[in-house]
């Protein structure tokens, strides 16, 4: 897959912050809306009623002479050093389409989506948040349009427990090194990430504070309902405006393909769809999420938003779809 360049003004953010495939924004074709909640259905459409999954649409990637290879983690977060040396190069994947390409037979299949823009995130961490990373899927072609990606220093733990912590989250992967080498603090993460939506003509304060034409898609509900709230009264900072709706992609699942997923292996099982990188290594997870839901969208589901927070008392929160994964 390949996205055509752009002659763009320099980007808000610095250099070292700036993971975009190719080009720092998206198309200012559709118009900024005012902002207003989306619709939502706690059923879906009958021209959805798929009883099996369709075969593969998405297989592991594959190219002539390559093998698979991890995704570079300096880079995914804009401070790689080591583009120019030919064995790390090698060794490690700088280009995150290359596994989330699409075939153009399939996206002919796409039904037409309420959102342009669909931010799959999943967030790694138990006791506090440890890794953010959101990908954005453009909900008509299926690409992968922008990536973000940060690892996030925890704010109430000891050093002694962080080092613990780490080596037995990320030292199982090898990636405990890239996590100490950049992790930076969730109240950075929020600014760099409101800067990296708003390059995206995604979100505003002065619009209302909700995302604009998009919605975060995330497997389960904790992520957003629970981890996110939770991480931002430790960091002691307001819970941002547009973490108060989401998709959930299992109840979504649950609906379309008439069968219960518990997780994302379970939806990857039943699609026949490899497992690409480490499971619970937030950035591969991510991606394998965003595979999922381009296998949804090539057999014909459409998203809506299945979860929405009352914004007068942000805590309560009201699950849109009557069949949902509980």
């Amino acid at each position: 897959m390949s996205f055509p360049r752009a002659i763009v003004t320099r980007p808000l953010l610095p250099l070292l912050f700036s993971t975009t495939l190719t080009k720092p924004f998206i198309k200012t074709s559709r118009p900024l809306p005012s902002m207003r909640p989306f619709t939502a259905f706690a059923s879906l459409p009958a021209s959805q009623q798929v009883g099996e999954p369709s075969t593969p649409a998405f297989p592991a990637p594959k190219r002539s002479g390559e093998r698979w290879k991890p995704m570079c983690l300096y880079y995914t977060q804009g401070k790689c050093t080591m583009m120019e040396d030919p064995a790390h190069m090698e060794k490690f994947n700088h280009d995150c389409s290359r596994d989330l390409q699409v075939k153009s037979s399939m996206s002919n299949r796409i039904c037409s989506q309420h959102l342009d823009y669909f931010l799959v995130l999943d967030l790694e961490g138990k006791i506090e948040i440890l890794e953010f990373p959101v990908l954005i899927i453009d909900a008509k072609t299926m690409n992968v349009v922008d990536f973000f990606h940060r690892f996030v220093r925890p704010t109430e733990m000891s050093e002694k427990r962080i080092n613990e912590y780490i080596e037995g989250k990320y030292g199982k992967f090898g990636v405990d090194r890239v996590w100490h080498d950049t992790a930076i603090p969730f109240k950075d993460v929020l600014q760099q990430f409101e800067e990296w939506l708003t390059q995206h003509q995604l979100w505003g304060e002065e619009v209302g504070g909700c995302l604009n034409q998009a919605a975060f898609v995330t497997c389960g509900n904790w992520d957003l309902k629970t981890k996110v709230p939770e991480q931002c009264k430790v960091a002691k900072v307001k819970l941002p405006s547009y973490f108060m709706e989401w998709i959930n992609l299992k109840d979504v699942y649950l609906n379309f393909y008439k069968r219960r997923a518990t997780g994302m292996m379970t939806m990857m099982k039943e699609l026949h769809m490899p497992l690409l990188g480490s499971h619970h290594l937030g950035f591969d997870d991510s991606k394998n999420i965003a595979r999922v839901l381009q296998h949804m969208l090539a057999d014909g589901a459409i998203l809506q938003i299945t979860a929405r927070r009352d914004h007068n008392s942000p805590e309560k929160v009201e699950f849109l779809f009557k069949n949902r994964i509980r």
